[in-house]
């Protein structure tokens, strides 16, 4: 046992646990939070934001981007109302991220006394958007608070957590044990439900695959039981780069939704098949197979067929040594592909500006480069026509979808990767949001390059005020600044682009620099993409 804080029993936990950065944003009820952070800054680096926002969205980003908890702190009330959006966020994407959030006088909690930052019931708060909230009462409760944190974080359906820990505890010293970080078994295995899957699958004509983000780490797998299955692989947003987009296998959602109709048998693999369910259809001659780490998801919507619970990777091994014994001998899906990947091309190419621009984009970024795609025209369209990969190279804020997350994120995830390009598109709306990090990337040389689209309004607002609402507008324009003059007025590059080829460019003199940067993009009206991502039932 050794006597120190709490505050340095949770940084030396952290450290233990693999934690080697921390993204925050200082205050008085963090003071000794801070004090130990820079006893410990030779092993864990501090990265200060200019929002608590930023500071959770750059863990997240960190966490989606490499697969490994992360963990950010801010002060209690309104800091942690700041970052919830970003939890939430978490949440909803399975990220593991850690919360480190202050708290007032630990005996005044939640008796109204009026004191700086309180808030009622924060931990009851946080329970609505987190797997794992507790609070740090005392030294000694640190290390296994911290561990069970990390440990609810990273095992079965991750997720974020958070602790609170009162500003007067932080700075208590005690008589503290340090702990080995926890050990996460899978669940085994059920081999009789894996050969029941194999059968259904093996009998199957017109089998198909949707994977969702649960499969990120599962990409060899899923590529295997394809090519065994002759089934093409669904992907969106959360699924993409699992199968490569040129494998031959490999399809997006508006080609799935074609091949549905024929569909005899799906294998969803960590995905909530919510568009399958919900809008396309299903009825009795389809049969469905569920893998998923939450034994809760498969049954959400509707009973499966078969429901295979447990780690994504392992479960898709024992599903291929079952598979040769029921597989029915099928002929490559290439020639029935075709004529589906052709439509798909065109309806794709009439998606302007924004596919020249998306070209324009990967034809610079590395195929192990990190996209982060943002809620606006560019990045709707991203979803669809952006060729993937690799895993966790495409970023994208899943059902949650809140305006304005990705400049944060690609800061968090350029921070955890140094070496690999990060590229995050944004809005002009959505870029207003955390404008103020461009001086946390100058601050801490993180080299990440944002283009922001710039169309002077809330698009996809004023397209639904224009075609279902008479054409009706209010508060969709937007005064801009110079987006050029403001990135240099920050010391950060800033180029314009107006056509594909000038963003080529752009991109390209960009990410050469290996310093921030800012590419302004100005464009007009963008096609819709919604008649390929909203598509009608099919069956059932």
């Amino acid at each position: 046992m050794a006597k120190m804080s709490t505050a340095e029993a949770t940084v030396e936990t952290l450290i233990a646990h693999g934690i080697d950065t921390i993204y925050g944003l200082p205050g008085l009820h963090l003071d000794p939070l801070f004090d130990a952070l820079h006893g410990a800054r030779s092993r864990i680096r501090t990265v200060h934001t200019r929002h608590e926002q930023s500071a959770a969205y750059m863990a997240l980003g960190a966490a989606l981007s490499t697969g490994k908890p992360q963990a950010f702190t801010v002060v209690p009330g309104p800091g942690f109302l700041n970052a919830g959006a970003a939890l939430l966020t978490a949440y909803g994407m399975n990220a593991p991220v850690l919360g480190l959030v202050g708290q007032i006088p630990q005996s005044d909690i939640d008796r109204g006394h009026g004191h700086l930052h309180e808030i009622r019931d924060q931990l009851g708060l946080a329970r609505h958007i987190t797997k794992f909230a507790e609070r740090i009462r005392a030294p000694f409760e640190a290390p296994a608070l911290v561990r069970d944190a990390l440990k609810a974080a990273r095992s079965g359906r991750p997720g974020p957590a958070m602790l609170e820990c009162g500003l007067d505890v932080l700075a208590r010293r005690g008589e503290v044990l340090p702990v080995p970080p926890a050990v996460i078994e899978p669940p085994p295995v059920d081999e009789d439900t894996v050969e029941d899957a194999a059968r259904i699958l093996g009998a199957a004509k017109n089998p198909l695959i949707v994977a969702g983000g649960g499969a990120q780490d599962a990409s060899a797998e899923v590529i295997a039981v394809a090519e065994m299955l002759e089934a093409p692989v669904i992907a969106y947003r959360r699924g993409r780069g699992v199968m490569p987009s040129s494998h031959r296998l490999s399809a997006v959602l508006p080609l799935g939704h074609r091949l549905w109709k024929q569909c005899d048998a799906v294998l969803g693999i960590g995905t909530r098949l919510f568009y399958q369910q919900t809008q396309w259809g299903i009825d009795r001659d389809l049969k469905v197979v569920r893998i998923d780490i939450d034994p809760e998801e498969p049954e959400r919507l509707r009973r499966p067929d078969c429901a295979l619970i447990g780690d994504a990777a392992t479960v898709l091994r024992a599903l291929a040594r079952r598979l040769p014994a029921h597989n029915r001998k099928r002929v490559a899906r290439d020639p029935e592909l075709a004529p589906h990947r052709a439509w798909l091309v065109d309806k794709l190419e009439k998606l302007q500006p924004q596919v020249g621009f998306l070209r324009a984009i990967r034809a610079t970024l590395p195929t192990d480069g990190i996209f982060v795609d943002e809620v606006t025209q560019v990045g709707f369209a991203s979803r669809l026509a952006f060729p993937v990969e690799k895993p966790r190279t495409f970023l994208s804020p899943g059902y949650q979808d809140n305006l304005g997350w990705g400049f944060g994120a690609a800061l968090g995830a350029k921070a955890a990767k140094p070496e690999t390009p990060v590229v995050a598109i944004s809005g002009d709306g959505g870029f207003l949001y955390q404008v103020g990090e461009l001086a946390t990337a100058v601050q801490h040389q993180i080299a990440l390059v944002v283009v922001v689209f710039d169309n002077q309004s809330f698009g996809n607002v004023r397209r639904i005020q224009q075609e279902q609402y008479g054409n009706r507008q209010i508060a969709n324009d937007l005064a801009n600044p110079d987006f050029v003059r403001l990135a240099e007025s920050f010391g950060i590059a800033g180029y314009r682009a107006g056509t594909p080829r000038e963003l080529e460019r752009a991109l390209g003199r960009a990410l050469a620099l290996g310093a921030p940067a800012l590419v302004h993009v100005p464009h007009g009206d963008s096609a819709s993409p919604w008649d390929l991502i909203f598509m009608p039932r099919v069956r059932g």
